[in-house]
């Protein structure tokens, strides 16, 4: 199951909120996409883990992902430990991405820092002949290193290294926030709650998204774009190629 780009999220909507019109965009050039969320997000104030099971699946059908895997990590308690690092080396030898898509570098959310810190650890420790895993059936795996990982911006304005113009997307994108119906502001579905309010839940979130992207795109003249981090040093031909 190769894809091009496996985006990581600890936990589910992770993806959708901040890398999701890249993802819709890739997807339409021909590119291949696997989802890997952490956590199943038990510990949000909204919804429950089955719930969120079923919208984090509706999403990735929408968004035509060929897989979405979840690791059962513990949320917001999940440790940096061999154990966990493993799980993230398997799944990425297993699909063997070119690109990574991870979470924040840092952020609001505790977890986001750590989860970001504990996929970029993997995706160099798959590619080390020396440690074993093993795929499916108990199969020995190949070592695989993704040329890139790129750290999605999300709660935080951090300032990014590059942006990516989402502006025929963005609709799109907020389709694929709203499948997650126990999350956002959905007055008319019976997952809303009042009583639970949360910095996302409220009726002028959507709003929010679209401010964001249209701060990151004013930086290049388009409508909406989406930011990223880069974790290394990009080498180009030339200084046209930054054009």
């Amino acid at each position: 199951m190769k894809v091009d780009i496996l985006a990581i999220g600890v936990h589910p909507d992770d993806v959708e909120l901040s890398a999701s019109g890249t993802i819709l965009k890739h997807i339409a050039m021909g590119k291949t996409v696997g989802l890997l969320d952490l956590t199943r997000g038990e510990l949000g104030t909204r919804g429950t883990p089955e719930i969120r099971d079923k919208e984090a699946q509706a999403s990735a059908k929408k968004m035509g992902a060929l897989f979405r895997k979840n690791l059962e990590m513990a949320d917001g308690f999940f440790a940096h430990s061999k154990e966990n690092i493993l799980k993230i080396i398997e799944v990425v030898r297993w699909c063997q991405p070119e690109i990574i898509l991870a979470n924040s570098v840092e952020d609001r959310h505790p977890d986001h820092g750590r989860a970001a810190k504990l996929a970029a650890e993997a995706c160099y420790l798959s590619g080390l002949v020396k440690i074993p895993t093993s795929g499916p059936g108990g199969k020995p795996q190949d070592r695989w290193r993704p040329k890139n990982v790129f750290h999605y911006i999300q709660d935080r304005n951090l300032t990014p290294d590059f942006v990516i113009d989402i502006s025929p997307y963005m609709e799109e994108k907020i389709e694929l926030i709203l499948t997650f119906r126990s999350q956002f502001y959905l007055p008319e579905g019976k997952e809303y709650d009042k009583e639970l309010a949360t910095p996302i839940s409220g009726e002028d979130f959507m709003e929010f998204m679209r401010a964001k992207g249209r701060s990151f795109g004013r930086s290049i003249g388009a409508e909406y774009a989406e930011g990223f981090i880069k974790s290394r040093v990009f080498g180009v031909d030339n200084l046209f190629d930054l054009i």
